[in-house]
């Protein structure tokens, strides 16, 4: 089974935390200083929020979770084989989790992280394969874009 993820940074955690057990139905599964994860069942999705420094606000990155280390070899050598670079990082602490990664991004800079979790961790960690993919990016790509983020879309303005 996969699981859609997808990571926001916000400027205010708890407020975010309220917004999205409203609109989740549920609370965080897991709630850190800086942190808080929903796994939902319905829909199937790993949404994480934090605040963490020097990010920009707004989408951080998308994933896709995988339940083994065989489905996260496959996932990467699918990326490898369509020529996509990735960066592959082994037993990482990265989200208050121990994990397996591979980090690729997409034609239009976006960082996609494909990963198998298979443990809980104490701190938040850090992520040199994602440093590395920022720093290997297109000028003006996402994950190289202004220090803060434009709002996704303008207020008291419908979308369609």
């Amino acid at each position: 089974m996969k699981r859609l993820h997808v990571h926001l940074s916000v400027p205010d955690l708890d407020e975010s935390i309220r917004f999205y057990e409203t609109l989740l139905g549920a609370p965080p599964s897991v709630v850190k200083p800086d942190y808080a994860k929903w796994m939902l069942d319905d829909p199937k999705v790993n949404l994480a929020i934090s605040t963490q420094p020097g990010r920009a606000i707004g989408l951080d990155h998308v994933g896709i979770q995988v339940d083994s280390a065989q489905e996260l070899g496959e996932l990467a050598q699918r990326l490898k084989a369509a020529g996509a670079e990735t960066f592959d990082e082994a037993a990482t602490t990265c989200c208050y989790a121990q994990s397996d990664k591979s980090w690729v991004a997409d034609p239009a800079g976006v960082r996609w992280e494909t990963f198998y979790t298979f443990g809980e961790a104490t701190t938040y960690g850090a992520d040199k394969a994602m440093a590395a993919l920022e720093a290997s990016a297109k000028p003006g790509s996402a994950c190289c874009g202004p220090a803060k983020a434009e709002p996704a879309v303008a207020p008291a303005r419908a979308c369609c």
